[in-house]
C-alpha cells in the first residue's frame, strides 16, 4: 500500500505539470475563438497536429527507452549522454535541412508564409532537446522540479498570448503609446502567427533553462548501447506515429472533405475532451517511470490491477462531470455559440480518452517484457481503423464520424492489449469491477446528456450517485490509503 500511496502523491504533483498547462490552454482557446474566426482556428489546428507529428519522429521512441534503460543499467550517466547526444545530433540534422528547404516543405504542408513552417521546425527542435532532462527528472523522482519548468513553459506561452492577441489590440483600439517596432510587427502579421512565436519563444526559455541537466554528467556516446535502446524505442516511434494519426488524422481529413469552417468547430468542442487527456496525461507522467522502477518488486502486478482500477474510477468521474454540465462548460471556454454545434461529439471523444487511457495503463506488460513491437502493431492496426472509418463516413454522417472513429479505435486497442497482454505477463486486473464502473459512467452520462440536459438538480444527483456505488464498492481499499 505504500508504493501505491508514494505513486498518488507524485502523480498529484505531476498533474499539476499536466493540470495547470493545459487549464490555461483551455482558457486561450476562448482567446484564440474569440479573435480568430473559424477558418484561421483550423490553421492553427493543423499547426498543431503537425508538431505532434515532427515530435513523435523526432524523438523516435527514446524518452521511453531511456526509463527501460535507465531502471535496469549501472551507467546511468552513459544512458543519459547517449540519448541526449543521438537526439541533438538527429535533430540539428532535421533543423538544418527543414530550414533549407523550408519553402518547398511549406508548400508542400500547404501552409500560407514559410515563416509559419520556420517556427514549427525551431519549436519542435527545442522541445526535442527537452526530453531528456524532462525524463531525468521524472525518473530520478523530482516531480516538483519537473513541474516547475512545465508550469512556467505555459505561463510565458499564455501571457505572450493575451498580450499579443488582447492587450496589443486592446492598447491600439485605446489610442495607447506602443513601440513602433510592435506597432510594425503586429499590423504586417496575421494574428495566429502570433501564437506561432509565443510557443517559440517560450520553448527557447525552457530550453535555457534545462539544458544544463545534461552537464551534470560526463559526456560518453556507447554505440552498441545506442543500438539497444534504438531497437527498444523505433517500434515505440512507430506507435507514436499512428498514435498521432488516430488523434489528429480526423482533422486533417475534416478540413479536406467538409471545409476547414467544419474543421474548426470540431476541433473546439474537440478541446472539451481535454478535461480527460489532463487526466491521462497527469497519470501516464507519474506511472511511466514508476512502473519501472516496481518492476522488480514481489507484488508488483497486483500494484498495477489496483491502481487500473483506481485510474478507470477516477477518469469516470471526470468523464461524468464534463458530460452532466456540458452547456457550462462550453458557454466558458468556447465563446462562440457558433462553436456550439458540435457539442454532441465530447461525450463520445471522453469516453474514447478513457479507452486510450486504459490502453496506456495496460500497455506496461509489452514495455517490461521488451516486447514493444505489440505496441506498434496495436497502434498501427488503430490507425489503419481511423483512416478507413473517416474517409468512408465522413461524407456521409459529417464531422461525427470522427468521433466515433476515435471510439472504435480506441477501444479496439484496449480490448486486443488487454487480450494478448494476458498470455505475455498476466496480471490480475479486477475486470468486472472495472465493466462495472464505465457501464455505469456510459448510463448514467447518455441520460444526463440526452433526457436531463442543462436540469443541473439531476447532473448534482448524478455525481452524487456514482460517489455512493463507488463508496459502497471501495470502503475497504479507501479506508486503507486514507490512513497515514
Amino acid at each position: 500500500m505504500s508504493s501505491i500511496k508514494r505513486f498518488f502523491k507524485d502523480a498529484i504533483i505531476y498533474g499539476i505539470a499536466a493540470v495547470l498547462p493545459r487549464a490555461i490552454n483551455i482558457f486561450l482557446v476562448k482567446l484564440h475563438t474569440s479573435t480568430l474566426q473559424a477558418e484561421k482556428y483550423a490553421i492553427n489546428t493543423d499547426y498543431y497536429v503537425y508538431a505532434a507529428y515532427f515530435n513523435a519522429l523526432l524523438t523516435y521512441g527514446m524518452e521511453t527507452s531511456f526509463f527501460r534503460f535507465f531502471s535496469k543499467e549501472k551507467e546511468k550517466g552513459k544512458i543519459i549522454s547517449t540519448a541526449f547526444l543521438s537526439l541533438l545530433f538527429t535533430s540539428l540534422v532535421f533543423l538544418i535541412l527543414t530550414l533549407f528547404y523550408s519553402n518547398e516543405l511549406a508548400t508542400f504542408f500547404g501552409f500560407e508564409t514559410a515563416l509559419f513552417f520556420k517556427l514549427l521546425v525551431l519549436t519542435i527542435t527545442l522541445d526535442t532537446l527537452v526530453v531528456i532532462p524532462y525524463a531525468y527528472l521524472r525518473v530520478t523522482n523530482k516531480p516538483i522540479k519537473f513541474t516547475v519548468f512545465k508550469v512556467l513553459n505555459i505561463l510565458i506561452f499564455g501571457a505572450l498570448n493575451v498580450f499579443f492577441l488582447w492587450f496589443v489590440p486592446y492598447a491600439i483600439d485605446h489610442a495607447y503609446s506602443l513601440p513602433n517596432f510592435l506597432l510594425e510587427y503586429y499590423n504586417s502579421n496575421p494574428k495566429v502567427m502570433h501564437i506561432f512565436v509565443s510557443g517559440t519563444i517560450a520553448s527557447a526559455v525552457t530550453f535555457l533553462l534545462l539544458f544544463p541537466i545534461v552537464f551534470q554528467f560526463k559526456f560518453s556516446f556507447d554505440k552498441q548501447l545506442l543500438k539497444r535502446m534504438l531497437h527498444y524505442g523505433l517500434p515505440i516511434m512507430i506507435g507514436s506515429l499512428a498514435f498521432v494519426t488516430n488523434e489528429n488524422l480526423d482533422k486533417l481529413l475534416l478540413g479536406n472533405l467538409v471545409g476547414k469552417e467544419q474543421m474548426g468547430i470540431y476541433a473546439a468542442c474537440y478541446k472539451l475532451g481535454v478535461f480527460m487527456t489532463l487526466y491521462i496525461m497527469a497519470f501516464r507522467l507519474g506511472a511511466e517511470p514508476f512502473f519501472f522502477n516496481e518492476s522488480t518488486k514481489k507484488n508488483a502486478k497486483e500494484t498495477y490491477a489496483k491502481i487500473l482500477t483506481w485510474f478507470t474510477i477516477l477518469g469516470a468521474f471526470f468523464m461524468l462531470i464534463v458530460v452532466v454540465f456540458i452547456d457550462l462548460f462550453a458557454k466558458i471556454l468556447l465563446g462562440k455559440p457558433a462553436y456550439f454545434e458540435a457539442l454532441h461529439i465530447v461525450p463520445i471523444i471522453l469516453l474514447a480518452n478513457l479507452f486510450l487511457g486504459i490502453y496506456n495503463n495496460l500497455s506496461i506488460w509489452y514495455k517490461l517484457t521488451d516486447k514493444t513491437r505489440y505496441g506498434m502493431y496495436f497502434s498501427v492496426l488503430g490507425a489503419i481503423l481511423t483512416i478507413s472509418f473517416n474517409l468512408l463516413m465522413i461524407p456521409i454522417i459529417g464531422f461525427i464520424a470522427s468521433a466515433w472513429a476515435t471510439l472504435i479505435t480506441y477501444s479496439f486497442m484496449m480490448l486486443i492489449s488487454f487480450v494478448i497482454g494476458k498470455k505475455h505477463y498476466p496480471v490480475p486486473y479486477q475486470t468486472s469491477k472495472l465493466i462495472i464502473y464505465i457501464g455505469l459512467t456510459i448510463v448514467l452520462s447518455a441520460a444526463s446528456f440526452l433526457y436531463f440536459r442543462g436540469i443541473y438538480w439531476f447532473s448534482i444527483l448524478t455525481i452524487f450517485s456514482y460517489f455512493g456505488i463507488v463508496f459502497f464498492f471501495e470502503k475497504k481499499l479507501i479506508k486503507q490509503l486514507l490512513k497515514r
